[in-house]
């Protein structure tokens, strides 16, 4: 008897099972926010190739930041310069830009930080709700009593105090739990250097490059600055995000060349 009940049981649970339906994919979209005045080309060979590959070229910058929705949920990656920077302060700030499809600073779930120069980090705390995903090192560096030159800190000051979220990423970080957006551990220009990998259903992965590559010819000619903080890992993870392009079939998108602002739409539209 009670195996004729539990054999009942058993093939009770397999039916609602296979009777239930799968889940669905969480919409999974990306746009390029402008966070950042673009100024004049400059020439690149003094700061950004310690071989001087790149003799006359003169290069514009572009400074981007990325909003992602992932179902209900929003994610920021980077927060590009302050308001208050001379020159180079974006025209209209990243709580203005979120307003005009009726987003507030506190929907932001997670801000995730490629890593701490200013001109990455000159938002943040506008979203001292947001849980905030950082490379470990680079963490530390913020945080610390005495933080160097160039370690842009003030920013965080909600994150330092704990009063706001923080989460150092050691290794890579799958955001979601479900593979569509993964920070990638890519240090080198930085100690704790991160990149983001993001999984379009229509446009297929996009690899958000933070600094690890300033421009194409850096990508192609694995070109480091001067100012990196370790040769080696800048090359090594060069190498990483060419390995992981390839395999995905990725597109690269440098965050500060002007040549791939097009490669996705212009906030507030989505690529899907």
């Amino acid at each position: 008897m009670n195996r004729t009940l539990t054999m009942l049981a058993f093939g009770a649970s397999l039916f609602v099972g296979l009777a239930a339906p799968a889940l669905a994919a969480p919409d999974v979209s990306l746009a390029r926010l402008e966070c950042g005045t673009p100024q004049d080309p400059i020439p690149v060979n003094p700061r950004f190739s310690d071989t001087f590959a790149y003799g006359d070229l003169k290069l514009q910058f572009v400074y981007s930041c990325y909003l992602i929705k992932h179902g209900d949920d929003y994610m920021l990656w980077d927060t590009g310069h302050a308001m208050t920077m001379p020159k180079v302060a974006p025209k209209v700030s990243l709580v203005d830009l979120l307003a005009k499809i009726d987003v507030k600073p506190d929907q932001i779930k997670y801000v995730g930080i490629s890593h701490y120069h200013a001109d990455h980090t000159g938002q943040v705390s506008s979203f001292p709700k947001a849980t905030l995903l950082i490379g470990a090192k680079e963490w530390e560096a913020i945080s610390a009593p005495k933080p160097a030159e160039g370690v842009n800190y003030k920013p965080f000051e909600s994150w330092i105090k704990g009063e706001s979220k923080v989460e150092p990423v050691p290794l890579d970080k799958d955001v979601f739990g479900d593979g569509t957006v993964i920070v990638l551990r890519t240090p080198g220009h930085t100690p704790g250097h991160t990149s983001l990998l993001v999984k379009l259903p229509q446009m297929g992965a996009v690899i958000l490059t933070g600094d690890a590559v300033h421009f194409r010819e850096n990508l192609d000619s694995d070109g480091v600055p001067s100012f990196n903080y370790d040769r080696a890992q800048t090359v090594a993870s060069l190498e990483r995000i060419k390995k992981i392009a390839a395999n995905l079939k990725a597109t690269i998108i440098i965050q500060h060349d002007a040549r791939d602002v097009e490669k996705l739409p212009a906030f507030p539209a989505f690529a899907k």
